[in-house]
């Protein structure tokens, strides 16, 4: 090879080296896991955010907000959902490993019970959703229904539902043995669809006419009950980051909060923060 040529050779490795990197340093991505509450939101915000930004990669999983707070705290995602603040241990956990978790409120929410279309129930006290997941009612006729077992379904431990569920309705007792687990708000919404004589909960976005919301303590769930804290089970949804955000994800953060975000939200079935 003359040297003529090799010194092409090299001009263009060089080219190519330089195009390489500076595709790379413009196509980001953010990855989000956690709450199967905020996941709507989130996917939803991600599609439009991306269709904004053609060349910023956005992944977006569930999976519940402790999964997303550990993975948080492990370094395996950009932003972590969550439809419960963080727990002290988390915290600890996460300076531990060099993380400083940071909470961006992203919408409100109600927590609503549901039951199969065909009950002729319509509201419930916080009493007595206590005692039907604490397991001391266990049929419908001791609420005026039918002589039929209640079918008990809840949220496993990993979701921030479960524990906002466990704080103000159960007040830290704990959920019946006999109550049958799901992993998402949709799994649990399916659930009460496909059967009489069950309840359930859910966050306001996954309810449909495939189940029955009820009143609790005579309010309904709503965008005036969420914001005035009447509704006796509503509460804030976040997304935690590692410090303050940056680049894409800080971008991606301010979409979310924004009028367009908050739209997307609205859209979703939850309560805009403003």
């Amino acid at each position: 090879m003359t040297k003529l040529r090799a010194n092409l050779f090299v001009v263009v490795l060089s080219a190519l080296a330089i195009l390489t990197i500076g595709g790379l340093a413009l196509a980001g991505n953010v990855v989000i896991k956690g709450s199967t509450t905020v996941l709507p939101i989130a996917q939803k915000a991600a599609e439009e955010f991306m269709k904004l930004h053609p060349n910023v990669s956005i992944s977006v999983s569930g999976g519940g907000s402790g999964n997303g707070m550990k993975a948080l705290i492990d370094g395996s995602t950009d932003i972590a959902d969550a439809s419960r603040f963080i727990k002290d241990k988390e915290i600890k956990l996460a300076i531990a490993n060099g993380v400083f978790p940071v909470a961006h409120r992203v919408a409100l929410d109600c927590v609503v019970p549901v039951v199969h279309p065909s009950n002729s129930l319509s509201n419930i006290t916080m009493a007595q959703l206590k005692d039907i997941y604490t397991g001391k009612v266990t049929n419908w006729s001791q609420l005026g229904g039918p002589d039929k077992k209640i079918v008990v379904i809840s949220r496993d431990t990993s979701s921030g539902t479960y524990e906002v569920w466990e704080k103000k309705v159960l007040k830290g007792a704990k959920v019946t043995p006999k109550a049958l687990l799901q992993a998402s708000n949709g799994a649990v919404a399916q659930a009460v669809a496909k059967n009489k004589y069950a309840i359930g909960y859910i966050g306001i976005g996954y309810v449909s006419s495939a189940v029955k919301a009820l009143k609790v303590n005579n309010i309904t769930a709503s965008a005036a009950t969420a914001r005035n804290g009447s509704y006796p089970v509503s509460r804030p949804l976040f997304m935690f980051t590692n410090g303050w955000p940056t680049g894409d994800t800080l971008d991606f953060i301010n979409f979310v909060i924004s009028p367009a975000g908050q739209k997307i939200a609205e859209e979703e079935g939850y309560v805009p923060l403003y």
